[in-house]
């Protein structure tokens, strides 16, 4: 099977809680240079794994001084324990969707997921709605949940972490692939900073869940 690349959607949509605000601290610094000492006036470095993080994304991949560059940076420096599906513990990723439908429904199974494991009926959260658009040739593995049924595994991030880092490691710009928690979705993942632009907030939202039921309730709020 020969890979095939595509470009991604766009714009691309991605939610992100509100209860992470959005500090400007990548937003308005200069150069590179400049970067270092804000990041640690601002405590930034006291966090070790950021620190290891930031030396393991080369400079040439540091976004700064654009609006919003810093959701950008704290995507690949703030990473959930384990990873994601296309990312390991070591470094993030920006993940997004082609349609807000699609966002939803990803951010609404974790949110589901955290519901059962604290025992509780139902969760609900805030979320900022970006849109962005996402630059480079991605591996398009769409439509290839049957050869790639290991990558597709709804529990297991292991032979999708796999892949990811690999693309990471290349020239390309990231992956596209089939939404897993929405029928017909698609989403994308981008491994490099630099290739995620546009990024603007949109609106927001207020998400709610309940443990057994699949039902997803969604409310737009005013800020």
């Amino acid at each position: 099977m020969s890979d095939v690349y595509a470009t991604a959607p766009a714009p691309t949509h991605r939610l992100i809680p509100s209860q992470f605000p959005p500090i400007g601290l990548f937003d308005t610094v200069a150069t590179a240079a400049d970067l270092e000492p804000v990041m640690e006036l601002a405590g930034w470095t006291n966090d070790r794994l950021v620190a290891q993080r930031i030396n393991r994304l080369p400079r040439a991949e540091w976004v700064y001084g654009r609006p919003n560059a810093s959701i950008v940076m704290a995507s690949f420096l703030h990473v959930a324990p384990g990873g994601m599906r296309f990312n390991n513990a070591d470094l993030g990723a920006w993940y997004a969707a082609a349609a807000l439908s699609t966002a939803v429904a990803e951010v609404a199974h974790h949110l589901r997921r955290e519901a059962v494991a604290r025992g509780v009926v139902s969760v609900q959260r805030k979320y900022r709605q970006y849109t962005a658009v996402l630059e480079g040739f991605y591996l398009d593995i769409r439509d290839e949940q049957a050869a790639r049924r290991d990558v597709y595994d709804p529990v297991s991030f292991a032979t999708s972490q796999v892949l990811g880092e690999t693309v990471r490691a290349s020239s390309r710009a990231g992956i596209i692939y089939d939404s897993i928690r929405h029928v017909g979705g698609i989403s994308v993942v981008a491994h490099r900073p630099r290739n995620i632009l546009e990024v603007t907030q949109a609106d927001h939202f207020e998400i709610s869940v309940q443990a057994a039921v699949s039902r997803i309730e969604v409310r737009k709020i005013a800020i």
